[in-house]
């Protein structure tokens, strides 16, 4: 293995997600349709806990994906938004996911134990 893909300053170790993070993918693709609240977007993934959420949302944004207004109204409270550089991290989630779909039946046998017997996710 090369040794430049330990170094800190690899372009790898400046994405926002690791390939094994399930939740950044989708809650850029959730920000995809515009600005949305913090209990909007536990809704769509549905499994991800609260703190786990906060945590990601806080990376996200320091890291110059999501952008966070705070609203004095409290019915809006915190709202989320994908910025530019966001906005362009939307490609790589989706030509995974066309990938996915292209691959649907193989991915399925072999989760299931069928060619190769491994499980290729999660």
């Amino acid at each position: 293995m090369p040794p430049e893909v330990f170094d800190e300053l690899c372009p790898s170790s400046l994405l926002p997600f690791r390939f094994g993070d399930t939740w950044a993918p989708m809650v850029l693709r959730c920000l995809d349709d515009g600005p949305r609240r913090y209990s909007a977007l536990r809704v769509p993934p549905g499994r991800v806990i609260p703190k786990a959420l906060a945590r990601l949302l806080r990376r996200l944004e320091r890291n110059g994906f999501v952008s966070r207004t705070v609203h004095a109204d409290p019915k809006l409270r915190l709202e989320y938004a994908l910025t530019p550089l966001g906005r362009g991290m939307l490609e790589p989630p989706a030509a995974a996911c066309r990938w996915a779909t292209e691959h649907w039946d193989e991915l399925l046998d072999a989760r299931e134990g069928g060619e190769g017997g491994g499980s290729p996710i999660g």
